[in-house]
């Protein structure tokens, strides 16, 4: 089994820094995950279904299931499933600081709107493979600037990725079938402009000029989640980005996401991310290198 995981720890603290992992079951995954690493997950062979956050979605042989730290997902599955899992710390490269280089934050990662999942093409294989054995090659040898060339390989996955699923996205706009009613694409605009303000469902009811219970419908029936869990989640994301990449106080964040109560923030954090605020900003956030 050893020859199949290849893990890097960040000396200063004992935390993953990176780990290549090849599975050819589901042990990994059958269970609920909270990690505060990001995880990609290549299902080479086999299918079956992802719960992740508040949803359940299906996927087939050759999906790239994709999470942020502490995203709560597990797969569930009734055949062996095969495949390789990269998992990486933001210390070690995070999304956020590298958002022009890889633009994979709200494609890969972080989009509340679509199945956490791509779809690999063969030419997408292909690269994936030869990436992969680069970085099995290079984590094994800590020759000099180690940390730099699985970095170059890792951006090489990420963009790779992150390009398939904008045209899966664009393809998916496209259809006229599957074509969302436009009032759903009000609705992410309006999310996206008032999630700081607006934190109730009935509120974005009453900007789209729409019942709550049709607007409710619509939404678990496109994106398989309620209203309420789309601006949770979206709320939850600018936090934990917050947390990530500022010296911002919680009670700082809190109030620019139109919370007044710092407890009442933290305790709705804490339900949604499992973790508080500050447990979050110690595990994954770069605010505390900065300090």
């Amino acid at each position: 089994m050893s020859q199949n995981v290849f893990t890097l720890i960040n000396p200063q603290n004992g935390n993953l820094a990176f780990k290549l992992l090849s599975f050819d079951d589901n042990s990994h995954f059958d269970h609920l995950q909270r990690n505060n690493f990001f995880s990609l997950i290549w299902v080479t062979k086999g299918k079956g279904k992802v719960k992740a956050d508040f949803a359940e979605h299906q996927f087939e042989e050759n999906s790239l299931l994709a999470f942020s730290p502490y995203q709560p997902f597990m797969l569930c599955v009734n055949e062996p499933i095969e495949g390789i899992a990269i998992h990486f710390h933001p210390d070690f490269f995070c999304i956020h600081m590298h958002q022009k280089e890889v633009s994979c934050n709200g494609v890969l990662f972080n989009n509340v709107y679509q199945p956490p999942y791509t779809k690999i093409s063969e030419q997408a294989a292909q690269t994936f493979t030869m990436v992969l054995d680069q970085m099995k090659t290079e984590i094994q040898n800590a020759e000099l600037a180690q940390y730099e060339l699985l970095i170059s390989y890792l951006k090489i996955f990420l963009i790779t990725a992150s390009r398939l699923k904008t045209e899966q996205l664009e393809e998916m706009k496209s259809v006229p079938d599957s074509k969302e009613p436009v009032i759903l694409q009000n609705l992410k605009d309006a999310i996206e402009l008032n999630f700081k303000t607006k934190h109730s469902a009935g509120n974005y009811a009453d900007l789209l000029n729409i019942s709550p219970k049709a607007l409710a419908k619509l939404s678990k029936n496109y994106f398989n989640k309620t209203l309420t869990d789309l601006i949770a989640e979206r709320i939850i994301i600018e936090a934990k980005r917050e947390l990530y990449m500022t010296n911002k106080t919680v009670k700082e964040i809190a109030y620019e996401l139109g919370y007044d109560d710092e407890h009442y923030f933290s305790r709705f954090f804490k339900t949604n991310a499992d973790v508080s605020p500050q447990i979050y900003r110690e595990t994954v956030g770069f605010g505390k290198m900065e300090a």
